[in-house]
């Protein structure tokens, strides 16, 4: 008698007990749950394609033939989603005094909406691989297909989406040109080097294409396409855009893409949002290093910067994080 009355007079604090571990289970379950995003699919199959056409015309550098007929290619497929397209026309000079025609191609979508965001990239390619290994291949112009081709690709892919279902929040999509013609290493002992790059960024922050115009911000994709990639807060962004880089890098790690936007700060550079916080707009600036080391992918401003270079799934984490930001964030 008195053991069962031991098991019974027990018997409520061991279902107390396996119910509180119930409760403990459902609660853990319901932490762990994966986040499910509203926002459309961003297709980094299409991304890639749009990278590779870009590519098929050569070299995008100044004043050549595949420059001009991949802006024109750049504008119609703007066009062709539905884009009242903008153009400017800019007589820049290069580190040496050589004379450019430059071109920023600028996309509007939604310009009724009252509230606006910027996301940029430049379109040019490097004229010289003056990192490659081989000296030979110093004076080569390079592809560009991850340093120019995958930014532009991508907002390539935004405007598909946008024509499928356009963003309560009002996007332009702005191409710059000249960013990637600066000082070539074997001159900078005697030519200036700082202001020589992002040559179309500078034009258009002293010249809007559209007179008064403002952004709520911006956001600049650079290098968005190479292997072992991952994205630290750079410096100007960190100094000049604190609140915009910590919410894009937020949507990034919400939506799963933490291996590649990580929170910690890297050094500061000198690329196309530099100009665009200089004029008022805060600007954060997607770039990429390598994980396996301190510097730049591999194949920047090298002849391996080609399509055969290129990871997808790099694509997709900076796509889709972008449509976090547009079709979620700001909706």
């Amino acid at each position: 008698m008195r053991r069962f009355f031991i098991y019974m007079a027990a018997l409520p604090v061991l279902l107390f007990m396996a119910a509180c571990s119930n409760c403990s289970d459902k609660k853990t379950q319901v932490q762990q749950e994966e986040y499910v995003s509203t926002a459309p699919v961003f297709n980094s199959d299409s991304a890639f394609l749009f990278l590779k056409e870009q590519c098929t015309f050569g070299p995008r550098t100044m004043n050549s033939e595949a420059h001009d007929k991949c802006g024109d290619y750049i504008a119609a497929k703007f066009r062709q989603y539905g884009a009242n397209v903008y153009e400017q026309m800019a007589d820049l000079k290069l580190y040496d005094g050589t004379p450019v025609k430059g071109r920023n191609i600028i996309a509007a979508f939604n310009e009724q909406a009252p509230r606006r965001i910027m996301i940029c990239a430049h379109w040019d390619s490097r004229p010289w691989a003056d990192h490659d290994e081989d000296p030979a291949n110093h004076k080569t112009a390079i592809d560009g297909a991850n340093d120019g081709a995958s930014g532009v690709a991508v907002m390539m892919e935004l405007a598909r989406q946008f024509a499928m279902k356009m963003p309560a929040v009002g996007v332009d999509l702005i191409c710059f040109d000249a960013e990637d013609c600066g000082t070539p290493e074997w001159a900078r002992d005697e030519h200036d080097s700082e202001h020589t790059w992002c040559l179309g960024s500078q034009y258009w922050a002293g010249k809007h294409h559209v007179d008064g115009y403002v952004a709520e911000y911006g956001i600049l994709l650079d290098m968005v396409g190479g292997p072992n990639s991952v994205f630290y807060k750079e410096s100007y962004s960190m100094q000049m855009a604190p609140r915009i880089t910590d919410k894009v890098w937020a949507a990034g790690q919400k939506i799963g893409y933490g291996n590649y936007f990580k929170s910690e700060a890297t050094g500061y550079v000198t690329d196309d949002h530099v100009a665009v916080n200089q004029c008022g707009i805060p600007c954060t600036d997607i770039i990429a290093s390598d994980k396996n080391n301190s510097g730049f992918c591999q194949t920047w401003h090298t002849t391996a910067d080609n399509v055969n270079n290129i990871d997808v799934n790099v694509l997709k984490a900076v796509g889709q994080t972008l449509m976090e930001v547009i079709y979620v964030v700001e909706a």
